[in-house]
């Protein structure tokens, strides 16, 4: 079974991974379970024709499981078949968990695209950072426990975007008294599989740039 993955480029660097934390998620999903894959670089902002009629909507990530296979796209989805077609190791996170730290992506973007610094959409973010740091503080170091799971693996990317573009963007970071938060967010970011898939700062700032200033 020959995988194909494709995921988004970084602006202007055909050959380097992008600053999608949805493809990020499931390359970690693909390196934490040891599968073998080719990887395809897309420049999104440019799609080729072959992209377009591969996959029509235009989305990343999209990935197939062999030449004769149909393109599948959205991360929910090609996380669960992953799980499905590769049960070992395990990484499905038990229901009750399956929703910790959800929001705090919206919130994230929120906050960074305001424009009214009265919004309350720093005490939003904070709010949902704080209900992290306390899950975390019973059931850590990861979400589920002792072990990562798919959740993690989902949110550790947009934990780095918010780490980046709010530092860059806002001179922001995570108040320190979350100090569950700032384990959780060292264990993830050094492990290996992290670190050989995890976007660029200046892609990552680059990525964010226009929306924050439209």
């Amino acid at each position: 079974m020959a995988i194909e993955v494709i995921v988004k480029a970084a602006a202007g660097h055909p050959t380097i991974v992008g600053d999608c934390p949805f493809s990020q998620r499931v390359l970690l999903t693909l390196e934490e379970k040891k599968i073998p894959y080719k990887l395809h670089l897309v420049d999104t902002s440019n799609k080729p024709q072959w992209f377009l009629e591969a996959n029509p909507e235009g989305k990343v990530p999209v990935i197939r499981f062999g030449e004769d296979d149909k393109w599948i796209a959205d991360s929910d989805v090609i996380v669960g078949i992953l799980e499905e077609k590769f049960p070992d190791p395990p990484l499905a996170t038990p229901p009750e968990f399956a929703s910790v730290g959800s929001k705090i992506f919206s919130a994230f973007i929120t906050f960074l695209k305001r424009k009214d610094p009265e919004d309350g959409s720093e005490q939003a973010l904070i709010e949902q950072l704080k209900a992290l740091d306390d899950h975390l503080k019973v059931h850590g170091p990861y979400i589920a426990g002792e072990k990562v799971t798919a959740v993690d693996l989902s949110l550790a990317p947009k934990l780095l975007h918010l780490e980046i573009a709010l530092g860059h963007f806002k001179g922001w970071s995570v108040p320190e008294e979350f100090t569950h938060v700032h384990n959780y967010t060292k264990l993830l970011f050094s492990k290996d599989s992290f670190v050989k898939t995890k976007a660029a700062k200046e892609h990552v700032v680059a990525g964010w740039a226009p929306k924050v200033n439209p």
